[in-house]
């Protein structure tokens, strides 16, 4: 913990950090998910910036809601400034070169929630970098301080990308595929977004007696190569977002389409958030990662869930999608045609 407690009262490694460091690379330690609780007075930011105030609207530095305010004079933080000179990235910093120390590599989890535009410094800091404050296992809503799936992506569509690359990913928080709450569809979502945000898949639930459905989503192998693709470092991106104008903030239906790279092909990942079953239309002339590719009528559609071909189409594929469902696409250009094209 940056702090001079645990979140659960227990001893901070403020100020000890370098035996903490050595403590745990002698008891074997792979993984340090370095938390942000309890910041004596003395270690507060000049200037404050919480994502998780945003609930008026996206991130706006001109907006009054959640601006970035110093924490005793409530003014707003000088235009340009430096988030990396922040008081929380100096504590990460020192844990980090205690870390860097040992004769040992330790995966160094920064959760600061988004905190001092984490992003900005996080990849220069740590392996991670927790994004926004804790989830939930529920889909919408404020669940006692933590937040429901769809919350987390609606803030995701804005600042999705967090600076996450090679070397470094922004973390939207562990799984909750498994722990109830959500259904097998929403599951689903949770999962494939979650991979395509490149966040870091840490599974959230007890093993021991999983369903089969349930361990059949975290086990996709498609979604975990996309994940982990070993050329292209960055996030999905949201290029449209279906039930509401594009660029609209809304925490009940945020974008429904967003599409990235891999060495596969191109990904898109189309999202119902209504809780019916919804006709939801790649129109591929939409897609940025085909325009940039040099636009073309007929691509192979190939479904990432089932691991199958759904054929050739010609301008755009439509699929229907339960309440809550994510449709996980890979899209290819058609080199050999076998089969008619479909429309």
């Amino acid at each position: 913990i940056t702090g001079t407690s645990t979140c659960g009262g227990y001893e901070g490694s403020l100020g000890y950090e370098e035996i903490d460091a050595a403590t745990f690379a002698k008891w074997g330690i792979d993984y340090l998910k370095y938390d942000n609780c309890n910041v004596p007075e003395a270690w507060f930011d000049d200037w404050k910036y919480v994502p998780e105030l945003w609930l008026g609207g996206p991130p706006n530095e001109n907006q009054d809601d959640g601006q970035p305010l110093n924490s005793k004079t409530g003014k707003p933080a000088p235009a340009g400034y430096d988030w990396s000179t922040s008081r929380t990235a100096e504590r990460y910093r020192i844990m980090r070169d205690a870390l860097l120390a040992q004769d040992r590599s330790i995966q160094y989890s920064l959760c600061a929630w988004g905190h001092a535009h984490v992003e900005a410094w996080g990849n220069e800091t740590g392996h991670s970098w927790r994004m926004w404050g804790d989830i939930y296992p529920a889909w919408d809503g404020l669940h006692k301080g933590s937040w429901g799936v769809m919350p987390i992506l609606n803030h995701a569509a804005f600042w999705g990308a967090g600076s996450t690359g090679f070397w470094g990913r922004g973390d939207w928080d562990m799984l909750e595929v498994g722990n109830g709450g959500l259904t097998l569809e929403e599951s689903r979502s949770h999962f494939a977004f979650w991979a395509a945000l490149k966040s870091p898949l840490i599974i959230g639930t007890r093993l021991e007696g999983i369903r089969p459905e349930v361990l059949a989503i975290l086990a996709n192998r498609e979604l975990v190569r996309f994940n982990q693709d070993p050329v292209f470092g960055g996030a999905a991106r949201p290029y449209k977002w279906g039930v509401n104008p594009d660029g609209a903030w809304n925490a009940t239906h945020p974008a429904e389409f967003w599409s990235g790279a891999s060495v596969e092909g191109t990904h898109v990942f189309v999202l119902n958030t209504l809780a019916g079953t919804a006709a939801k239309t790649v129109a591929f002339q939409d897609v940025p990662e085909l325009l940039e590719a040099g636009r073309r009528r007929r691509y192979v559609v190939h479904d990432m869930w089932t691991g199958e071909d759904v054929g050739v189409f010609e301008n755009e594929y439509t699929v229907e999608l339960a309440g809550h469902d994510t449709a996980a696409l890979r899209i290819n250009e058609v080199r050999c045609v076998e089969r008619p094209a479909r429309t």
